[in-house]
């Protein structure tokens, strides 16, 4: 052979050995799961995050908008119905026309209104893409479940929950950094345009990783649909007036109480359909048998404390701290980032033991870092929430897991829909309402701590006025009118009350959210030891 040639020679020996060592089509194939693994385990995280990000960019978004308060209110609201509306029904559309379908059209839709949200003019567009965006994003959490159990090899499965839950809880606490860092740096607009980049590798690896099922017109013909009706649009509804309720004062506003009753009439519309037809949309008797009752009651629980929690800290911090939001975010990765290191761990601990006691010490844990943090003072910052968030990060990590791994073991193929949307309409609810329970807990409280400490203030005793001789000694220096340095002095000593108040309802908010998490710890007491794991 030339010299001129063996350059070419040694090039193909050397695709030929390369050749050799690329993994046939079939290794190719097996690797499909995995991507159709991580575009769910995208749209899970995404599907959280983006409410829980435009609830901390509110103010950002209706400034930018020229909204006020009562008009920017239903900026969370929109996108929370439309996550309702369409969270009961995936499950079924998911077994109509295929997951893959569903999330496919999911992740269009969220991708458009993700893309037009910045670019809308008024108030009233804002709010109808945002409904459709809750829609699209709506379909990726309650069909996660069933293809991690479906699709991974059983020996991954608990992984897959383990990583499932711990989707859901990073989603939540990196929420703030987020939109700080976006309002610091970029703008608002990052705030949905962020997951315009996201969202195509999610659609690539759905398209890809997931199989292709055909249209099920049989499941079609036979659909409850008025029952899916009544059940969409009545939790929709009432999902809307527990949003707005304390912003409006419950039963003294007309809307609130029309949302919730008329969502009650329909719902109520659901259970008796439900009940009574043949072919029910739900089968609501699934209640009765086994564990599936509790496990739901666990589920609204601790949705109810992980929300309520979530909501203490940020407003203790900007209220009373006058923090912003990127600073915020500093307290709330320290619950986020622990999990990203007992993920691998729990998922195999979880699959060698019974999930109860590892619920139990979950919510016992829970209870005694929200015990801890009932302790804060005016004095406390980022540093002072470390040591019981961290307990409470290993509790809610513990807890979630082991629950979501309790309830998949409950499913059979014959039961997966109606659990699937029971699992759905659970998380909501829950969610929604430890959030209208803790605003309007913390409202209350504070009212009634500020009278209290005022009964005090007002009697003016010797503690009073050596206060308002400090003030007035401090604002002396600074004012020639001692007339004027006595009324500056007493507006600082009502701002001490203010602050002081807000500070005991937070602590009660703690405490009651620990006597929440022991309540879950007696629900896990009742539980029966289920069938064996297959996996």
């Amino acid at each position: 052979m030339s010299a001129a040639l063996r350059p070419f020679s040694a090039a193909g020996t050397a695709l030929q050995g390369l050749a050799t060592r690329l993994p046939p089509r079939q290794s190719l194939q097996s690797w499909r799961p995995y991507a159709g693994l991580l575009g769910v385990m995208l749209g899970a995280l995404m599907s959280t995050l983006a409410a829980r990000v435009t609830s901390f960019g509110l103010a950002d978004l209706r400034g930018a908008l020229h909204a006020g308060f009562d008009e920017g209110a239903w900026i969370t609201t929109s996108f929370g119905v439309g996550q309702m509306l369409v969270g009961v029904a995936s499950p079924y559309l998911g077994a109509i026309f295929g997951a893959r379908r569903v999330l496919l059209l999911g992740i269009a839709l969220f991708f458009a209104c993700c893309l037009l949200l910045p670019l809308a003019g008024d108030l009233h567009a804002f709010l109808a893409l945002l409904l459709l965006a809750g829609i699209g994003s709506g379909t990726f959490i309650p069909l996660t479940i069933a293809y991690v159990v479906r699709s991974l090899p059983v020996q991954l499965v608990a992984y897959g929950i383990a990583l499932y839950a711990m989707n859901i809880e990073l989603s939540l606490n990196i929420a703030a950094s987020l939109e700080g860092w976006y309002a610091d740096h970029w703008s608002w607009r990052w705030i949905y345009w962020q997951y315009c980049g996201v969202l195509p590798v999610m659609f690539a690896a759905v398209a890809w990783g997931m199989p292709k099922e055909p249209v099920n017109t049989g499941l079609l013909r036979g659909l409850d649909w008025w029952g899916l009706v009544y059940a969409s649009l009545g939790f929709g509804m009432l999902y809307a007036g527990l949003d707005q309720g304390n912003r409006l004062d419950w039963r003294n506003s007309g809307l609130v109480v029309g949302l919730l009753l008329g969502g009650g009439m329909l719902a109520v519309a659901f259970l008796v359909r439900e009940l009574t037809t043949p072919r029910p949309f739900l089968n609501l008797r699934l209640l009765l048998r086994g564990n599936l009752a509790i496990l739901l009651l666990i589920l609204a629980g601790f949705r109810f404390m992980i929300l309520s929690t979530a909501i203490i800290i940020p407003t203790y911090l900007q209220a009373v701290q006058s923090f912003r939001e990127l600073q915020v975010g500093q307290v709330l990765l320290w619950i986020a980032l622990p999990q990203l290191l007992i993920v691998l761990p729990l998922g195999a601990l979880l699959r060698r033991v019974d999930g109860r006691p590892v619920l139990a010490l979950g919510s016992l844990l829970v209870a005694i870092a929200c015990l801890m943090a009932s302790e804060l003072t005016t004095q406390w910052a980022t540093g002072d929430f470390l040591p019981s968030q961290l307990l409470q990060a290993l509790g809610q990590s513990f807890a979630l897991t082991a629950l979501v791994m309790l309830m998949v073991r409950s499913i059979v193929p014959a039961e997966a829909l109606t659990i699937g949307a029971l699992l759905q309409i659970s998380r909501l609810f829950g969610a929604e309402l430890g959030t209208a329970f803790m605003q309007t807990f913390l409202r209350v409280r504070e009212q009634v701590h500020s009278n209290l400490v005022g009964l005090h203030v007002a009697d003016g005793t010797a503690a009073v006025a050596e206060r308002l001789g400090q003030y007035a000694a401090r604002l002396g220096a600074h004012v020639a009118d001692p007339a004027l340095a006595q009324a500056q002095a007493a507006q600082l000593l009502a701002k001490a009350v203010a602050a002081q108040a807000s500070v005991l309802a937070y602590a009660d908010g703690f405490a009651a959210t620990a006597l929440g998490a022991l309540a879950c710890l007696a629900l896990a007491a009742l539980l029966r030891r289920g069938p064996p794991a297959p996996f």
